[in-house]
């Protein structure tokens, strides 16, 4: 099967612990991503949000590492478990 990309609007919320990762929503385009992580991010009890992209075979599961479009507000400079 054909690598495809998948982007992703991911918000980060306040938790006890911090803040933490919210659920992912995809995305239709990168453009798309980084306008639903931009209105994410000003969401209240949001801290932020990103807008990645990553691609793959999803018939094998693999993925390569994901890349950040754009972030918005408080979020995480680790990434790299997304």
């Amino acid at each position: 099967m054909a690598e495809v990309t998948y982007y992703v609007a991911l918000p980060f919320v306040f938790s006890d612990d911090g803040v933490v990762g919210g659920e992912a929503m995809e995305c239709f385009s990168a453009n798309a991503a980084v306008m639903r992580a931009e209105a994410l991010a000003r969401k209240p009890g949001h801290a932020g949000a990103v807008a990645f992209s990553r691609s793959g075979d999803p018939a094998t599961g693999d993925f390569g590492d994901a890349k950040l479009i754009r972030k918005f507000g408080d979020v995480p400079d680790d990434l790299s478990a997304l």
